[in-house]
């Protein structure tokens, strides 16, 4: 693989080596080593492992493939800020005739323009400043305290320390005087200790800052499975009680999400319910307002989609609202529709108890018949109200008389629209149109020749459309439309609709 390239090699020699590689590969022979006695990784590609002609490897390596260049030696150092050099007690040729600098000229000199310069009096000559320079690596240049020294700080630390110690001193002298003036008072009573604690509360409070109640304190941020934070909210969950994640420590039980910190399957599934304070996270997400919650949002995004102006995170009260009315719609319109068909159809269940033999299609009466099929014995003829004379049939009452009648009704209904179906309809004036849409007058005449030149004037202006070039130069146009102009569009268009279009012109 990682051979040095060079030496021509023989067919067998070749073979020999595609067998080494391919032993190497499957790890029944030992990997190749380089000149530092590094192995080489058999499944590196060829093209890789594989030296330029100009390197002149002779041992197979790697070093071509590594970072040959040596980093520069980058330095962690900064400026010298305000180290002086020389003090020169005369100007010199080529220094700022400002001040008497040598590093800089006057265009760059930091001093007050003075009303002499250093150049034509010689006096205060500034002394030289340190200049150096660093080779900085990309995060040094980029470093934003580099420089900074840390004993600065101690500055500030130490001007809050004594805000802080000056403030408490404070309250203890107030507190003192108070105490004084309620000692010293001929009424001790005006002065009580409320109005002390008073006076000095917003002081103390102050003071006190670290030692309050943690009520305002952060410990944890919820993350959602999304990414992001929802929020710094308080840690609620009670140290004493069990973690979700302890209730189970079986390594096949629910599964537990530590980045969501969720645990969506029952971890006790086996145990009694009403001794378990923990059902798992799905549990939790059917029940209770959560269902609720869900299909408010389902029915904001339906809407959404159906032209509605609305958005659950944008207007929440909005979406409840309209989610609210959208469901006494629907149960308003589930109760007409219910109570439509109970008046088309009739409610069943409130009716009378139907009998046995309708309901089971059977009966326990004995029947005799010959061998006709006419009843000898067990049932006879029914005459009922309806005048019913079939035999074997039964009263159905008041409704099976109005259906009967209905159904009559409806017969004779449906003849007589036949009847008049079948006559043959009057004939129709036909009447002819013009050809811009309204009716041909009785005297209106189309001449023949005129009707032919529009012809021609027609297929003259198609050609001219689909080939500009055919349009000349001076054209004139002639707003007048004659009935034989119009003929002849009508003649020429084409009708998209005509399934013999692409046959005609």
């Amino acid at each position: 693989m990682a051979t040095a390239s060079g030496a021509f090699k023989s067919r067998e020699d070749h073979r020999k080596q595609i067998e080494l590689e391919e032993a190497r590969k499957a790890g029944l022979a030992p990997a190749e080593v380089d000149e530092d006695g590094k192995e080489i990784n058999p499944h590196i590609p060829q093209y890789m492992s594989s030296a330029p002609w100009y390197l002149n490897a002779e041992k197979p390596s790697l070093k071509h493939q590594r970072k040959w260049k040596s980093d520069p030696n980058y330095t962690k150092s900064w400026y010298d800020r305000g180290a002086k050099v020389f003090q020169a007690e005369k100007y010199r040729k080529g220094a700022c005739q400002n001040c008497g600098a040598m590093t800089h000229d006057a265009k760059a000199c930091m001093d007050r323009p003075r009303k002499i310069g250093a150049k034509w009096n010689n006096k205060h000559i500034a002394p030289d400043e340190k200049i150096e320079t660093f080779e900085l690596d990309y995060d040094g240049k980029r470093d934003r305290w580099n420089g900074y020294d840390p004993a600065n700080y101690a500055l500030v630390v130490a001007r809050y320390e004594a805000r802080d110690a000056a403030r408490s001193r404070y309250v203890k002298e107030e507190q003192l005087k108070k105490l004084e003036e309620k000692n010293n008072s001929e009424n001790p009573e005006e002065v009580s200790d409320e109005d002390i604690d008073d006076d000095v509360r917003v002081d103390e409070a102050k003071v006190d800052e670290s030692k309050q109640m943690d009520f305002a304190k952060v410990e944890k941020r919820v993350r959602t499975t999304g990414g992001g934070s929802t929020g710094t909210v308080r840690n609620l969950r009670i140290r004493e009680d069990t973690a979700k994640y302890l209730l189970n420590l079986d390594v096949n039980s629910a599964y537990y999400d530590p980045k969501t910190r969720s645990m969506r399957e029952d971890p006790l599934p086996d145990a009694d319910p009403n001794e378990k304070f923990y059902l798992g996270d799905n549990q939790y997400r059917n029940s209770g307002q959560a269902e609720e919650f869900k299909q408010l949002n389902i029915h904001s995004w339906e809407a959404f989609d159906k032209g509605q102006d609305i958005h659950m995170q944008a207007a929440p009260s909005q979406a409840e609202l309209l989610y609210k009315n959208f469901k006494v719609n629907k149960e308003k319109l589930k109760t007409q529709t219910k109570d439509q068909m109970l008046e088309k159809y009739g409610n069943a269940a409130s009716q009378d108890e139907i009998p046995k033999e309708l309901l089971l299609g059977q009966s326990e009466s004995q029947v005799e018949y010959d061998r006709a099929g006419r009843i000898i014995k067990g049932q006879e003829v029914v005459l009922p109200k309806s005048k019913q004379t079939v035999r074997n049939s039964y009263c159905t009452g008041t409704a099976g008389i109005k259906a009967a009648e209905a159904a009559t009704d409806l017969m004779k209904a449906n003849i007589a629209r036949k009847e008049a179906d079948d006559e043959l309809p009057a004939p129709a004036e036909e009447k002819r149109m013009a050809t811009w849409g309204t009716e041909v007058p009785d005297d209106l005449v189309l001449d023949e020749k005129l009707l032919a030149e529009a012809l021609k004037k027609e297929d003259q202006r198609k050609r001219e459309e689909k080939d500009e070039r055919k349009r000349k130069y001076n054209v004139k146009w002639n707003d007048e439309v004659t009935a034989e102009d119009m003929e002849a569009y009508r003649m020429k268009k084409v009708h998209h609709d005509d399934p013999m279009k692409d046959f005609l012109h």
